[in-house]
């Protein structure tokens, strides 16, 4: 039996959706994973899949591209090539899954489930209610398992990756604290100015610091870095990174992917998280965190992008002090 598991958003998203495609792959043979393009990377790192199926869609991302007949008859085409039996789609909960539920009808999908609040007429086979104040991962796994797809004996439910590679070409020997301090949203980034002043604190502590970002990022990484820490800026693709990740002692990072992939791999994370989503559902699964950041800010709730607030006081209020005590905190058990 083949199964579609459709997670269309970004990369932290797809690596959230990681304990309910393992659900989904203990009962099927192959599993294909239809996600958009930034997904596309942490699809090809989770276990259970075995083939990834990248797409657009017109009501995603920062950007969406137009409605376009063409490109919906292609999708439509590669879906049917699929022929999956069964299919799960997974939303945040602020998404509706009916327009991919649609699509799924018209390519011939046997079985189809989603948590849903609007009401799917004749689209879901099987309509889940997220309960309230569950985690993204484990309301994914919930809906996994209102279609009968419970994990195989021994899963633990928390967020896993396929085996990192050995990293320390990069990183050196010994111990290190990762800083990542890049987001996808400028509202999610601690400045530059205090990634720079924890940067030169964790190591004026003792701790060796490692500086990681994406490609667009290097002039990011080289002033945070400050001549003190290892600038690895532009040089990770993220199965790299996975690897950087795994051997650190903790990561300190913002709302963003690399936050999940660090959980992924089972590294504390100091989260500087902005409120602007939920910390209970899009916080980090499953490993120790210390949460920094004022929950109760005005921009509580609000999915900005850009902070709305003068001078960004949930996360500028955090000082690199702060950041120091949280890494000391999450280390401490293993002194």
């Amino acid at each position: 039996m083949t199964a579609l598991v459709v997670r269309l958003d970004s990369f932290g998203d797809v690596l959230l959706a990681g304990p309910a495609v393992r659900a989904v792959a203990a009962h099927h043979e192959h599993v294909a994973l239809l996600c958009g393009p930034r997904g596309a990377p942490a699809a090809r790192l989770l276990p259970g899949v075995d083939e990834v199926l990248v797409w657009e869609a017109p009501w995603e991302g920062f950007d969406p591209p137009d409605v376009q007949v063409a490109d919906i008859e292609d999708l439509l085409g590669r879906l049917r090539a699929v022929a999956a039996d069964d299919a799960l789609i997974l939303t945040s909960f602020h998404q509706s899954p009916l327009p991919t539920a649609l699509l799924l009808r018209l390519a011939g999908v046997t079985r189809t489930g989603a948590d849903s609040t609007d009401h799917p007429g004749r689209l879901l086979d099987v309509r889940h209610r997220r309960l309230p104040g569950r985690h993204e991962a484990e309301a994914a796994l919930d809906t996994a398992l209102a279609m009968g797809f419970t994990p195989r004996p021994g899963d633990d439910g928390r967020l896993r990756v396929l085996p990192p590679p050995d990293t320390a070409g990069l990183t050196g020997n010994g111990p290190y604290v990762v800083v990542h301090p890049g987001a996808s949203a400028p509202a999610r980034a601690w400045s530059p100015e205090r990634c720079a002043e924890a940067v030169a604190l964790l190591t004026d502590a003792g701790h060796r610091v490692v500086v990681t970002g994406g490609p667009d990022e290097g002039e990011l990484t080289r002033r945070v870095s400050g001549g003190t820490a290892i600038d690895l800026g532009g040089r990770t693709d993220p199965r790299t990174l996975s690897g950087v990740l795994r051997l650190a002692d903790a990561v300190v990072c913002g709302n963003t992917g690399p936050a999940h992939l660090a959980a992924a791999v089972g590294t504390p994370v100091v989260s500087l998280f902005a409120p602007v989503v939920p910390a209970e559902r899009w916080g980090p699964y499953g490993v120790p965190s210390v949460l920094l950041g004022r929950q109760d800010a005005p921009c509580a709730d609000s999915r900005a992008r850009q902070c709305p607030v003068p001078g960004h006081p949930c996360l500028d209020e955090v000082t690199a002090h702060d950041v120091l005590s949280a890494v000391q905190k999450l280390l401490q058990p293993a002194m």
